[in-house]
């Protein structure tokens, strides 16, 4: 997937950057040069392959350095709303910004 100068301009656009015509060939040169990466990856095949969480497991075991998922704290709504401005309903309130 190539992409045209105009394409560089409308993410340049929505990003809201201003590219000279240099930067902006410079940008579609390396944009270009990603995605065809991105292409050369994507046509390796990799069934069977297990993913790593971390590079280091190709080489030896790594143990898995994750805590247990337990709760460790509890939600109080009433002490969490109790500096808001204007509570109702265990809702907080807010002044209307669209009419």
């Amino acid at each position: 997937m190539a992409l045209t100068p105009a394409d560089v301009s409308r993410i340049a656009h929505l990003a809201r950057l201003e590219l000279s015509p240099d930067q902006q060939a410079q940008m579609l040169q390396q944009l270009n040069g990603f995605f065809g990466i991105v292409e050369q990856m994507s046509a390796v095949d990799t069934r069977g392959v297990e993913p790593l969480y971390t590079p280091l497991a190709a080489v030896h075991a790594v143990p898995l350095r994750l805590r247990d998922d337990v709760v460790s704290e509890t939600v109080d709504r009433e002490a969490n709303q109790a500096s808001a401005p204007a509570v109702e309903q265990g809702l907080y309130l807010v002044p209307r910004v669209i009419e």
